[in-house]
């Protein structure tokens, strides 16, 4: 008897660690689940109405495959508890200012523009993934850790540059670009159902773990874990300018030096040179 007893003692010594154990566990399900529903993902499918995207002469229009990759995330991360908000869901053109303005407008909130690639090489290939701020870095890393790992095309990397839709949001906003529509393999991938349901399963993955990522750069391909995320390297192109951009530029200065020259020597210049800048790019 006194043994059973005993044991009785160390069952209900015990139990209050066990509750305490399930109410932590219970309570960061809790605000786990709260961060998620007071999370706004506001989702710009690239291009759309006049704008087929890409470049002249591509067979496959980009704005389709970005609005079907665009709603099928909607969908999961609906299912996952998140807001979601679309920049556009049916095929309009919806100016640059205005995709940026709808994203701005929410608090605590995560934009992701979604894009496929084109080249005049048909050799081009693999998947890349754009963030500006720093702030947006974590986000960027986990959405290009997953959507790079889980598809069957070269790992271009993370890369930093101000495209017009990230420099201008104020807050944390990547740029997807999944693969070449204009390499022969990676189109025929785009063109079906399963793969583009893969890549947003894989960009609503890295939504859902941009927390994981740790401070430590590491590799930028799948790890065995699934308890972080390397924070992955990335190319800082924030002074690449556009190639017509730069003609532009260049042939503003011809006309410039041509009209000065005509001038006389004595004369004082009207003003400075109008500065020129490359056209705004989605990707």
């Amino acid at each position: 008897m006194p043994t059973k007893f005993r044991r009785l003692g160390l069952l209900v010594a015990g139990l209050p660690i066990v509750l305490w154990v399930c109410g932590t566990s219970t309570a960061a399900t809790r605000d786990a689940q709260k961060t998620v529903s007071s999370t706004t993902v506001v989702i710009d499918a690239g291009h759309g109405g006049s704008d087929r995207g890409g470049i002249p002469g591509q067979k496959i229009p980009e704005k389709e495959m970005t609005l079907d990759v665009a709603q099928r995330l909607k969908a999961l991360l609906a299912k996952n508890g998140y807001q979601v908000v679309m920049t556009r869901d049916s095929d309009v053109f919806v100016p640059l200012p205005t995709r940026v303005a709808i994203a701005n407008s929410y608090s605590n909130a995560i934009f992701v523009c979604i894009h496929f690639n084109s080249a005049k090489r048909a050799g081009a290939d693999g998947i890349e993934t754009y963030f500006y701020g720093r702030d947006s870095l974590p986000l960027a890393s986990a959405v290009h850790y997953y959507v790079a790992g889980g598809a069957p095309s070269t790992n271009r990397g993370v890369r930093r540059r101000g495209y017009y839709v990230l420099r201008k949001a104020k807050t944390p906003a990547v740029l997807v670009e999944c693969g070449f529509l204009t390499n022969p393999t990676e189109a025929a991938y785009a063109q079906t159902v399963s793969y583009r349901q893969k890549l947003a399963e894989e960009i609503a993955a890295g939504i859902r773990g941009r927390s994981l990522v740790t401070k430590a750069p590491g590799a930028s391909t799948r790890v065995a874990t699934a308890e972080s995320i390397p924070l992955q390297s990335y190319t800082d192109q924030t002074n690449v300018r556009s190639s017509k951009g730069s003609r532009s530029k260049r042939s503003h200065k011809r006309s410039s030096r041509s009209k000065s020259s005509t001038k006389k020597k004595s004369s004082t210049p009207d003003g400075p040179e109008a500065s020129t800048t490359s056209k705004e790019r989605e990707g």
